[in-house]
């Protein structure tokens, strides 16, 4: 990201004597996320033995579980303000110190009330991180945005990747409390490197209630991220429901089919960062990609197929994030912490709906029209974003 003397990150203070280099902050912020994002997916993987264990419904363990999105779209656009100056490494590292917090209670939950509580707590931490973790980056580690952006994303896919069969493997195993509470000691591995790997970041001096509004005042940033809605909307209607599609067509091939996926997903990521000097043709081009996999999905009539399918739809969705990131913070320069900020909401925002419309939808109508919604939704994205112009970078 090209730097003015206005723009959200002041020069970067260097440690010569810490001999560090330019990638470890990278993959410290990569790190981080991975761990936080896999906390999130893990109850998806043993939630039947989760709710057994606890004596209660499955769909009452699902609320909590949703809960941490919830949590995330209310803590993102909320965090700054409420703590406008504390300093940026301290505060992502008490992100993590939190989630560990919130994954160790989840681990000894004795019911429902302590496994929602350790869920918000969570779902506040990941929000947080992920609105602070792409400037931070770029503090640390300057004329890096599309590295550091690619960086976090994969991050989040390999989390995606990892967390439900990893879920799983626990829950026909050693116990799922065991999977919570790895993750509340992970996060307190990765506080650590984090607080080792980054230098001091200062606040922004405008960060607060103010920059916010300012940013909302940009018709431009408030577009995208309602496109940024419609899109994730539309991955997150079906996503949910990606092994019912698998098993009409496949039946057994489940594991393989959403390691497809998640192959798709890293080449996805790494694309989007590769040609994000042409952004506005990427921002465009990933939802139309999650929109033909959702198609694809939907016409499978064979195990190749539905490979194919898997590979593009995940391909294109993990474009999503990297080229969306980019996207806000070009058209919003000056104050990017409000408009990652808001990408951070609109992710979490649009997770929730697009879960809660997709169940409803398969219950009524089948996974088909489940499919062809969320296809719909990108579409629309897609040509959003294609009629929005993007600054240079």
């Amino acid at each position: 990201m090209t730097t003015t003397s206005s723009d959200t990150t002041p020069p970067p203070i260097t440690s010569p004597s810490t001999g560090q280099g330019r990638a470890t902050p990278v993959v410290a912020l990569a790190a981080g996320i991975a761990i936080l994002v896999s906390s999130e997916f893990l109850p998806a993987g043993v939630l039947p033995t989760m709710a057994r264990d606890l004596g209660i419904s499955e769909g009452t363990a699902g609320l909590a579980v949703a809960a941490t999105a919830i949590a995330g779209a209310l803590t993102a656009p909320s965090i700054a303000m409420v703590l406008p100056r504390m300093d940026r490494r301290t505060l992502l590292v008490g992100l993590l110190v939190a989630a560990a917090v919130a994954n160790l209670a989840v681990a000894v939950a004795p019911g429902f009330i302590v496994l929602l509580l350790g869920h918000l707590v969570l779902g506040a931490a990941i929000a947080g991180y992920w609105s602070f973790a792409f400037a931070v980056g770029t503090y640390a580690s300057p004329g890096r945005d599309h590295v550091i952006s690619t960086s976090i994303a994969l991050g989040v896919t390999v989390a995606t990747i990892v967390g439900l069969p990893l879920g799983s493997l626990l829950a026909d195993g050693p116990g799922w409390r065991w999977g919570f509470a790895a993750a509340a000691v992970l996060s307190l591995v990765a506080a650590a490197a984090l607080a080792r790997a980054l230098p001091p970041v200062p606040a922004h001096p405008g960060a607060g209630l103010s920059m916010m509004r300012q940013a909302l005042r940009n018709p431009r940033l408030v577009a995208g991220v309602a496109l940024v809605v419609v899109v994730v909307l539309g991955n997150f209607v079906a996503y949910p429901f990606i092994r019912i599609a698998i098993s009409d067509t496949t039946p057994g091939n489940g594991m393989w089919m959403l390691a497809l996926w998640g192959l798709g997903g890293l080449f996805g990521n790494l694309a989007a960062g590769r040609f994000s000097d042409r952004l506005r043709l990427v921002v465009t081009v990933a939802p139309i990609l999650l929109a033909g996999g959702l198609v694809l999905t939907l016409l499978a009539e064979s195990t190749p197929a539905m490979a194919l399918a898997m590979i593009v739809w995940g391909f294109g969705m993990n474009m999503v994030p990297v080229a969306t990131q980019l996207w806000v913070t070009r058209v919003e320069r000056e104050r990017t912490e409000s408009a990652l900020a808001l990408q951070v909401t609109a992710f979490q925002l649009a997770i929730t709906l697009g879960a809660a419309l997709g169940g409803a939808v398969l219950d009524q109508y089948g996974v088909e029209l489940v499919l062809l919604i969320g296809a719909a939704a990108a579409a629309v994205a897609a040509a959003g974003f294609g009629s929005l112009r993007v600054p240079r970078g």
